[in-house]
């Protein structure tokens, strides 16, 4: 599985919230400047991010967003299926029944799940954000 610049951002954008939660409602625009993306992108990406439930979105001239629910709750896997439409490594319609090889793929797709459910903004937080980020 290939992860897109889509994943990658969302995944940014998820972060930047999570340390910027004592900020309030966050505009897209301090995001898109802090993370290097253009707000144009982002907007995008929150479209895909939005009916899911884990965005809390504040409409007006000072509106912006919010996570809804908390890091711990929420997995690199859900991020990426919003984002990339899946996580199998080769797309079930390119495998026939009779392919001797849809077994692998079948495997390998288990263990990205089971990685990327095993990881969630918390961890990203914990593991990799600077001392001073933390929540």
């Amino acid at each position: 599985m290939q992860v897109s610049t889509k994943g990658r951002y969302a995944l940014r954008f998820l972060i930047d919230l999570c340390q910027h939660q004592a900020d309030g409602v966050i505009s897209l625009k301090s995001v898109a400047e802090r993370q290097g993306i253009s707000k144009k992108y982002l907007e995008r990406i929150v479209t895909l991010l939005a009916p899911s439930g884990m965005l809390h979105i504040t409409r007006g001239s000072q509106g912006g967003y919010q996570l809804a629910r908390l890091p711990k709750d929420i997995t690199v896997a859900e991020v990426l299926r919003l984002t990339e439409g899946g996580l199998e490594p080769v797309p079930y319609a390119e495998i026939g029944e009779d392919d001797i090889t849809r077994g692998v793929w079948t495997k390998l797709e288990d263990a990205i799940v089971t990685c990327l459910e095993g990881i969630t903004l918390q961890d990203i937080l914990d593991d990799y954000a600077p001392i001073e980020y933390y929540i």
